[in-house]
């Protein structure tokens, strides 16, 4: 990254809906029952979701692991919070395992909250931030392709559905396919996401968009 990219990208965005931030200590208890709530809707697509019901102290830790790479640069994962940040209503990420200049964008949503656009509204808004304030060069989505409500997400922001790899991805005693949905920095400005109305901040809560 050039020097004048920003290492960490916000962590705290606020759209018409949401507040997408970064894990706090704190919200262990709701990432817990937001979990809990919804393990049987998430079991479907989320191979973790089998690992439910886990130890209060394991929710606990992962949440400060979360909040650790965040603050190192490592990796950068979100919890999706109503607007009052009393429940957690899903999480997602700019998840940096494809290498240099180049993000992928994962999601879930609480079984309570699904067909109600929250997922294109907070994945809109890191997208923005991605291309804005990171500079990225490419941003990934990656799913079932059974998984119809997902693919609707980057279909809807402009992406291009570059593939389906054949049993890609471990998915407990299986290998399941992979669509992989792809939006280059030169593709942005023409992506709804670009239009995204959000306030992001920085740790210090300075405005950066």
């Amino acid at each position: 990254m050039s020097e004048a990219t920003i290492v960490n990208p916000a962590y705290r965005i606020e759209t018409a809906r949401l507040v997408v931030r970064c894990y706090q200590p704190s919200d262990a208890a709701l990432l817990a029952d937001s979990v809990r709530e919804s393990v049987e809707h998430l079991k479907q697509w989320m191979p973790w979701a089998h690992n439910e019901p886990e130890p209060f102290e394991h929710k606990a830790k992962r949440v400060l692991e979360f909040r650790g790479k965040f603050d190192l640069g490592e990796d950068y994962t979100y919890g999706i919070f109503n607007r009052e940040e009393t429940r957690l209503l899903g999480g997602t990420g700019l998840h940096t395992r494809l290498g240099e200049k180049q993000l992928e964008i994962g999601y879930w949503i609480h079984k309570d909250f699904v067909k109600q656009g929250l997922v294109t509204e907070s994945t809109a808004a890191l997208i923005k931030v991605a291309f804005e304030i990171l500079h990225v060069h490419r941003i990934e989505i990656h799913c079932d392709p059974g998984n119809v409500a997902s693919a609707a997400v980057p279909r809807k922001l402009g992406f291009t559905h570059e593939g389906t790899l054949r049993a890609k991805t471990p998915f407990l005693d299986r290998w399941s396919d992979t669509m992989i949905w792809g939006l280059l920095e030169s593709e942005y400005p023409n992506s709804p996401a670009v239009k995204a109305e959000i306030k992001a901040f920085d740790a210090a809560g300075n405005t950066l968009l």
